[in-house]
């Protein structure tokens, strides 16, 4: 089974894990071009070697019109005036006047990420432009060449900050903005990570317990503790840990990438390595400020699930097709249902949900909330799967995707069925003749 894993003993910052992942890559330089190629408003990226504890990684710094995220005022939570990710740091309701003075100890992404000990003041008194999470989807979806699978998970990462802004904060989603600037760079940190795991298409992603920093941070409001309230929302059910390390070590971007990626948090499993990756912060500490990826093979091939299922005899067809819709959004793995008899020879449907630890609660909610059950089971089961990755094939009709899955002796080949109605529309065959045309080319 293809594994990645992330080392997070140093927390995760949304730059850093970009800079790791982009080490994995066989062409680098030619993923940064295309990224700068996709017309991010005002976004360049850039990536350079660096060297932490005599450790040489890749450190990634991003401009939004040729200026480092830093010399813009930064700052615009409303309930807290540290600035320790670009997807939290710029978000504010309306309410809330902009004016800040604060001083923070710790570091942020890109072209400050974990800088723990400086001090910042700003100044908002002239006015700024904001984006809502609908205008970030208009961008990500309505702007950017994107396959839908990365716009998929670049706004689930950006849904995971804006709820966790929104119960720290006490507010609606819908009066979560973001500053112009800021929304910027973060839609950079977070794209660029979901189109490298897109890339990378690893089995499974196994995250370590994550170092959150120590300590308090101090904003115009008063004095918070580290990890800061939308960072310790997010990592909720998520191994955490503090340490000597004075500061904010975990950003919310950093957080919700962990959170949505994760196939599961604990130790490194017994893998062969086949490639290494660090993407490295700014500060300097005794230990190295980085975070670590390695990929490589796992041999056992199963992995745990579990299944929740509820029986309904007063849904509509309807109804049970948006509540699987909803599941699958949810991050369940499979949904199904079975026609079955009930009380009173009653009709009725078994709805059944598979799904990792890491999504269950929201399985679960997701199932209160959009069927009529007042009672879900849940078991956990043993599962074996064939080893997966996804190839883009070179072909005379364009790019095509090929899923590719292997193991216990058996080789399968799967082509992408919108590459393939594609084909078949375009040269008037069908579904079949257009697989064997690309099996030929195989």
């Amino acid at each position: 089974m293809r594994t990645l894993y992330i080392d997070c003993a140093m927390g995760a910052a949304g730059d850093m894990l970009t800079a790791a992942l982009l080490e994995l890559c066989p062409e680098p330089e030619k993923f940064v071009a295309e990224f700068n190629a996709l017309g991010i408003p005002g976004v360049v990226m850039q990536a350079e070697p660096s060297v932490k504890c005599g450790i040489t990684g890749t450190h990634v710094s991003v401009t939004v019109n040729g200026q480092a995220e830093e010399s813009h005022d930064h700052t615009h939570t409303h309930d807290h005036g540290h600035s320790h990710d670009h997807a939290e740091e710029h978000a504010h309701t309306h309410e809330h006047a902009h004016t800040h003075e604060h001083e923070h100890s710790h570091e942020h992404e890109h072209s400050h990420e974990h800088e723990h000990s400086h001090e910042h003041e700003h100044d908002h008194g002239h006015t700024h432009h904001h984006s809502s999470l609908h205008d970030i989807e208009h961008i990500v979806r309505g702007h950017l060449s994107l396959p839908a699978k990365v716009q998929d998970d670049v706004m689930a990462v950006y849904t995971l900050i804006a709820e966790a802004e929104s119960h720290a904060h006490g507010v609606p989603v819908t009066e979560i903005h973001f500053h112009e600037v800021g929304t910027m760079d973060a839609i950079a940190d977070i794209t660029a990570v979901c189109l490298l795991m897109d890339r990378l298409a690893p089995d499974q992603v196994v995250v370590s317990p994550v170092h959150v920093g120590s300590g308090q941070v101090r904003c115009a409001h008063g004095i918070l503790p580290v990890p800061a309230p939308a960072t310790a929302f997010i990592l909720k059910d998520v191994p955490i840990y503090g340490g000597s390390i004075r500061g904010e070590l975990c950003t919310p971007t950093g957080a919700a990438l962990l959170k949505h990626f994760a196939t599961r948090f604990g130790s490194m499993p017994v893998m062969k390595t086949q490639a290494i990756g660090y993407g490295m912060g700014k500060k300097d500490f005794e230990a190295a400020n980085c975070v670590r990826v390695l990929l490589g093979e796992t041999e056992d091939t199963g992995d745990t699930v579990y299944e929740l299922c509820c029986n309904v005899d007063d849904m509509t067809g309807e109804a049970v097709g948006f509540a699987m819709e909803r599941l699958l959004d949810a991050g369940a793995l499979d949904v199904y249902t079975i026609p079955i008899g009930m009380k009173k020879s009653r009709p009725g449907i078994l709805i059944g949900v598979l799904c990792r630890a890491a999504q269950k609660e929201a399985v679960v909610q997701t199932l209160f909330k959009h069927t009529t059950t007042i009672g879900i089971r849940e078991q956990q089961l043993r599962r074996h799967v064939l080893n997966r990755r996804t190839e883009t094939l070179d072909t005379p009709w364009g790019p095509v995707g090929c899923k590719i899955s292997s193991g216990y002796g058996v080789t399968r080949r799967k082509y992408e069925y919108e590459d393939l109605t594609r084909i078949a529309r375009q040269e008037e065959i069908s579904l079949a003749e257009a697989a064997a045309r690309l099996d030929q080319l195989a």
